[in-house]
């Protein structure tokens, strides 16, 4: 394919971000405030609080798929080995996240997938920690009946310190204000607690366990009220409803540093909200850099076209392999017992611990919200063929009639249901590829004998457990009983990063091989299983990527709070990350919060 013309004059834009979660939304706060003009482009919706659905039952304003007109913001794919669950629409995966932001236990850091590409413990945690000042973290100060059952599933196998809350991207409100004033009760709505008052207001969570669907209150810290904000703030323009479909190379500058790399990048899109693509415009855009951020269903299926169609022919083969699932279970609960609304809280209010390398957490919907139950089949534990577990299936709906029948037709399913999410730091990796003869669609396939599985033996016991507990019944989403199929909330991997591009697509600065000015920061580039929610995981690493790149030589910088401040000096022009490395910086540095970092009492 022909490279287009263009002039290193004509290009409209210094950096296009593609994608708006957390790698997209941080990319852009970091470089604008370095001085950079920055364009992002959203597939997705720009959505108010006004326009998530109150129930997950309002499916043309909860679901994503365009072609059915449903523009909402959360998306099911299903693939021959992964159901995938994962958000749609600007802020990505902050709209629908459970809000939960746990750092991960040390053998994260050291996966042998990826520990040699650096010192991944020691030069991430100052970045979680600006990660989890931007994001508003705080731990939920209360529990509620689900977290009270975990707790003695806890205490019960003889771990109660393996118990805590969970640390949330959540505003509670405060026991009194920054000036002595009455406290900021639920529902209350409050100045901007986190940014000196720069940010937005925010009012205090009531506790509705809605976080899921979006929140209609602005209690949850989406990106739209940290790193976005700030963006925009700044001058970044945004653009939804605008896919990208393609990006190439622009003919070298002569007159460049480096001669032979391309003086930036055209990127092509549709845009509108067509049922039709035929029917959508197109668009044209140029910069000097492109980062991809649209996650594993975006990033990772654009870049495969890229390198199939010819635009990015020197993209490693690598793309697509060792895609993780976060080796994740997810098992419904729904109580026998009818004591206490099951829906009131957070999304997850906390976590166990069950041992170094697997976490459970206790999951919720908001009162309304009981789509799943459609799709809700009979737990059945072991990887036994599809076949026999319907077999099975059906076994144990005879053998508890009375909890079958009452988990399918109890009234007020998310008042009586826990779902149980359970995580681990195991291996287990797929590969994506595109398949199909007249249209090419992103499909997967098993990478080697160590792939994700539909039950895991400690997943269901603990389920079986609250089982027990409520007198309820226990329930997977069809797919895994009926197919053997697993679920994840966390798709993770397939632009992992690597020496050069025979074992991986990006560097461990996130630079994509072979082509220079191109980056991949989104979850797609996490080369491990972090066992936890990863998104503080994702802030942590774009954050990371981010203090790699100097400020413009000319172009004016904006200034953001003090909280908001990044963990490590901002590079000038001309300088170098590696030259000052992490040694010669502050000791604090790699240990404590930036400056303004103290966590507010909200």
């Amino acid at each position: 394919m022909a490279a287009p013309e263009a002039s290193a004059a004509s290009i409209d834009h210094d950096y296009i971000i593609i994608g708006s979660g957390f790698g997209g939304s941080v990319s852009a706060m970091r470089l604008v405030e370095k001085g950079y003009d920055v364009l992002m482009l959203e597939k997705g919706r720009e959505l108010k609080a006004a326009d998530f659905p109150k129930t997950n039952w309002r499916l043309r304003r909860w679901l994503w798929m365009p072609r059915l007109g449903f523009r909402g913001l959360f998306q099911m794919r299903f693939f021959r080995h992964i159901t995938v669950l994962a958000g749609a629409g600007v802020g990505g995966g902050s709209l629908v996240y459970a809000n939960t932001l746990p750092i991960p236990k040390s053998d994260f850091f050291s996966a042998s997938s990826w520990a040699e590409l650096a010192r991944w413990e020691r030069e991430l945690m100052p970045h979680y920690l600006v990660a989890r000042r931007m994001l508003g973290a705080r731990k939920v100060p209360f529990l509620t009946k689900p977290d009270r059952l975990l707790k003695q599933i806890a205490e019960d196998r003889g771990q109660p310190e393996a118990f805590e809350s969970t640390e949330v991207a959540v505003y509670f409100g405060a026991p009194k204000g920054p000036a002595g004033e009455a406290p900021v009760k639920p529902g209350a709505t409050h100045p901007d607690p986190y940014f000196g008052g720069e940010g937005p207001e925010r009012t205090a969570c009531i506790q509705c366990g809605a976080c899921m669907t979006g929140c209609r209150h602005g209690a949850k810290n989406t990106l739209d009220k940290n790193y976005l904000f700030f963006a925009r703030k700044h001058g970044m323009k945004l653009r939804a409803d605008c896919e990208v479909v393609d990006v190439r190379p622009l003919p070298p500058d002569p007159s460049a540093e480096d001669p032979d790399a391309p003086a930036g990048y055209e990127v092509i899109t549709r845009e509108g909200t067509g049922v039709l693509n035929m029917f959508r415009k197109r668009g044209r855009y140029t910069a000097k850099k492109v980062i991809f951020a649209a996650g594993v269903l975006g990033s990772v299926d654009l870049l495969l076209r890229l390198r199939e169609g010819g635009s990015l022919p020197k993209l490693s083969g690598q793309i697509g392999y060792r895609v993780r699932t976060n080796s994740e279970s997810l098992i419904g609960v729904v109580a026998g017992t009818r004591d206490e609304d099951m829906s009131r809280g957070v999304a997850i209010g906390s976590i166990y611990q069950t041992d170094d390398h697997s976490h459970l957490e206790v999951v919720r919907y908001g009162d309304g919200s009981g789509f799943f139950r459609t799709l809700m089949a009979p737990h059945v534990g072991g990887n036994a063929p599809g076949p026999l577990k319907l077999v099975q299936a059906a076994a144990r709906s005879l053998r508890q009639p009375l909890r079958f029948l009452k988990s399918y037709f109890v009234p007020h399913w998310a008042r009586n249901t826990i779902i149980l999410l359970y995580m681990r730091t195991m291996e287990g990796t797929l590969r994506m590829r595109h398949r199909g003869f007249l249209t090419r669609r992103l499909a997967s396939d098993l990478e080697g004998q160590e792939c994700p599985v539909a039950s895991i033996p400690e997943a269901t016991e603990l389920a079986e457990a609250m089982a027990e507990k409520t007198q309820g019944f226990t329930g997977s989403i069809l797919t895994e009983t009926a197919l053997n199929i697993p679920t994840t909330a966390h798709i993770l991997g397939g632009a992992c990063m690597g020496r050069s591009a025979k074992d991986g697509v990006i560097d461990e600065a996130h630079r994509v091989f072979g082509y220079a000015g191109l980056y991949v920061i989104d979850g797609s580039a996490i080369s491990a299983n972090p066992g936890v929610n990863p998104s503080l995981t994702i802030t942590a690493l774009a954050e990371r990527a981010m203090s790699k790149i100097p400020c413009k030589q000319t172009g004016r910088r904006s200034p953001l709070p003090a909280q908001a401040r990044s963990a490590l000096p901002l590079l000038q022009p001309g300088e170098r990350w590696e030259a000052l490395g992490l040694g010669k910086l502050p000791a604090e540095a790699s240990s404590a919060p930036a400056q303004g970092m103290t966590l507010p009492d909200v």
